[in-house]
């Protein structure tokens, strides 16, 4: 069901709540990454310029017990101040006298724009609970929800006060997270090639699975596909394995085959005794028993390019989890030849969140990307074919 948009909301005059991700690292005071709080820039500005005094909540980090400087928004409102190059008020709680003072002082003074403070100090937030929700929902005339990455779980800014204003709204990053892999799961252009990779089986399971009967190649990396050669008896060495997911693994390859999916996993990888930059390693085909002791953690040349030439036919590409421990050369060549495969695609390319974010940006092709999701678990659970409950409760067109 398509959901309603900022852009059918008469914002003029109206005091509007937007849930944003402002959710950022921070330390010293120093913001070290913007990212996400550029993403929500152009929802911003839309309801600035359309007349709205715009009121701007997020969580940070996992406070305990209640408010904490560190875990505090306000050097994130004055970093929006900068980006913005206007004034932006900042209020000391989220709820109650500050929060109203703040909006008050922020219509006062003409620049309509507002930050509250740290939503997670309240342990009302994660419960949803009811009156908190009413709470926030008394500071608004209407709600905007612009932060996918935290739509997965019921909160009470995500959730439950959608429910208590008016109309609720997609804001632009939610509409494109909304599109794009909306688009993935219900009409991509063929041929559609799924690239699944990180740690666990037990994470992409549910992801897998729903791809299963979408996709027409699915490709497997990352230390996830050590379960799948571990339930095909192969040598997997010290390599990461669940134990718990091997009838899992076997039975995705009885699908694969049962729907006439393409499934790839690597026919060679790259060992190596431990994780650590410099260290010896070598390749080996994934049937050579002289792993011995050592962990498998990057897939290896064959594979890369055997997958490079099944994503270069693509017309339609998700990707998401890393190839292997990428972060520490030299196990960071797998996944930067898929990155580099992916980019090159001349269609629709989809990263899922999470670490292939950062993958692509190290590989330097994120401009090449037609879409980078900023919710890794909740773009996950989308794929998987879960109802994410920031997206039901917003209104139907």
């Amino acid at each position: 069901m398509a959901k309603l948009s900022i852009r059918d909301l008469d914002v003029r005059g109206k005091r509007v709540f937007i849930r944003v991700d402002f959710n950022v690292p921070i330390k010293e005071g120093r913001i070290k990454d913007d990212t996400r709080v550029r993403a929500s820039l152009p929802t911003i500005k839309y309801a600035l310029e359309h007349g709205a005094t715009v009121i701007l909540a997020s969580h940070l980090g996992r406070p305990k017990g209640g408010p904490s400087p560190e875990f505090s928004l306000e050097p994130v409102a004055a970093h929006l101040a900068r980006l913005l190059d206007q004034a932006v008020s900042f209020a000391t709680d989220c709820v109650g006298e500050p929060a109203r003072k703040a909006i008050e002082q922020a219509q006062a003074q003409g620049h309509n724009l507002v930050v509250l403070e740290n939503l997670r100090f309240h342990k009302e937030e994660e419960k949803n609970d009811p009156a908190f929700a009413k709470q926030l929902a008394e500071l608004a005339d209407l709600y905007v929800n612009d932060a996918f990455g935290s739509s997965h779980r019921a909160h009470a800014s995500t959730e439950g006060m959608a429910h208590l204003l008016p109309q609720a709204a997609a804001g632009f990053l939610m509409e494109d997270e909304l599109k794009y892999l909306g688009l993935a799961l219900a009409s991509p252009e063929r041929p559609f090639v799924a690239v699944l990779g990180g740690a666990k089986v037990s994470d992409k399971i549910d992801v897998i699975e729903n791809f299963l009967g979408r996709v027409d190649a699915l490709l497997i990396g990352g230390a996830m596909a050590y379960t799948f050669f571990k339930a095909k008896g192969l040598p997997v060495g010290k390599s990461l394995v669940e134990d718990d997911k091997l009838d899992a693994a076997r039975a995705v390859v009885a699908k694969a085959a049962e729907k006439g999916v393409r499934l790839e996993l690597p026919v060679d990888h790259v060992v190596a005794e431990k994780i650590e930059a410099g260290i010896p390693t070598a390749t080996l085909a994934v049937d050579d028993a002289s792993i011995g002791e050592r962990m498998g953690l990057d897939i290896g040349p064959t594979t890369a390019a055997r997958y490079a030439e099944v994503i270069s036919t693509a017309k339609t590409v998700v990707w998401n989890g890393p190839m292997g421990v990428f972060e520490t050369s030299p196990f960071d060549a797998g996944t930067t030849a898929v990155a580099k495969a992916v980019a090159g695609v001349k269609g629709t390319t989809i990263i899922g969140g999470g670490d292939s974010v950062s993958a692509v940006a190290k590989a330097g092709v994120t401009d090449r990307i037609t879409h980078i999701s900023t919710g890794g678990g909740a773009s996950l659970e989308f794929l998987g074919g879960a109802v994410l409950p920031g997206v039901a409760a917003l209104t139907d067109k």
